[in-house]
Formats: C-alpha cells, structure tokens, sequence
C-alpha cells in the first residue's frame, strides 16, 4: 500500500509540474514579436505596420509629410493609428482604431524610429525631391502631439459669424427677405 500511495504522490507531483510548464506557453503569455513591414496606404512608403501583441495584433502608422516651407520636407504625426490585423501573416490589414497610448509605446523603440525614419525620408523623396530632408521625433506623450491645422477650413470667410446668422434667421421668420440677405 505505501508504493502505491508514493506512486500515486509521484503522478500528481509529475502532472502539476507538466500543467504548470504547459501553463506557460499558452498564447497570452508570449512576449510580442515586434515585427516591422512597411503597409502601404495609397502610395509606396505611407504606412507603417508595426505588430506589437503575439496574436499579429498592433499598429498601422499613417505616414504624412510637412512641405508647408517648399525647402523642406519634414515629417507631419498622426498620432492615432489604425488597428495593425494578420500583422504575424501575409496579408497584413488594418481597419477601425488603435489607441493613442499604443501609438507612444511603439514609437518609443528605436527599432520602430529607424523604420519610421527610412519610410518618411523615402516618402518625402517621392513627394518633394528638390526639398531639404528634416527628421523631428514623433510624438511620445499626450501633450507633445500637435493638431493638424488646416487653415482653408479656418479661413474668416468661409464660416458665417454665428450672430450674424441667427440675426438672418430672424429677419426670415418675420418675412423680412431684404434684411435676411444682406450681410
């Protein structure tokens, strides 16, 4: 009876140790890849794929350039990435949002810098060849990143003063046309 209770005791012992060697391997406990590719949006060079969850999950960089000063051509960041699916495949894609907080962990490595670097220098070479390269750090938090500004939409002319509006709304429900149109 005792080489059976040992025998027994070893089988247990034998099985916990394997489930908790095996516990280790399953997918959620594995370590990234990291894996770079190029992902091009609508031309060669504009998007960069960066996976940076086991499952193939992570990041597409939209890659934009700045050439508001004709002499140089500089990076413009977009710092809110489209959600990086199939990054650990052959058909990378991506669709919808990621967070920007993955944004600023990716961008954090030097190997993802390098990458973004040879991409938008390549693109800045295809879209403004006779400019100046200028490479700027991407964004790494919250309150460095810039908003885009887009000064056609911001132009005076193209939004109509919000009193003066209504000022016209209201001459047009008392029937007073003339007044309505002049500004």
């Amino acid at each position: 009876m005792t080489r059976c209770w040992t025998a027994a005791r070893v089988l247990v012992l034998v099985s916990g140790l394997l489930s908790g060697l095996l516990s280790g391997c399953t997918p959620g406990q594995q370590k990234p890849s990291w894996r770079i590719v190029p992902l091009q949006r609508s031309q060669p060079h504009d998007g960069l794929g960066v996976v940076s969850q086991p499952d193939g999950y992570g990041v597409h960089i939209y890659l934009e350039t700045d050439t508001s000063d004709p002499a140089v051509c500089k990076p413009r960041w977009l710092a809110s990435p489209a959600r990086l699916f199939n990054g650990n495949g052959t058909a990378p894609f991506s669709s919808g949002l990621a967070s920007q907080q993955e944004f600023f962990a990716v961008v954090q490595r030097r190997d993802v810098r390098g990458a973004l670097k040879r991409e938008l220098e390549a693109l800045c070479q295809a879209r403004a060849p006779q400019a100046r390269w200028q490479w700027q750090d991407p964004p790494t938090k919250p309150s460095e990143v810039r908003p885009v500004r887009l000064p056609a939409w911001e132009e005076e002319d193209l939004l109509t003063d919000p009193s003066e509006e209504r000022r016209r709304q209201d001459a047009l429900l008392q029937g007073d046309r003339l007044n309505a149109d002049q500004p």
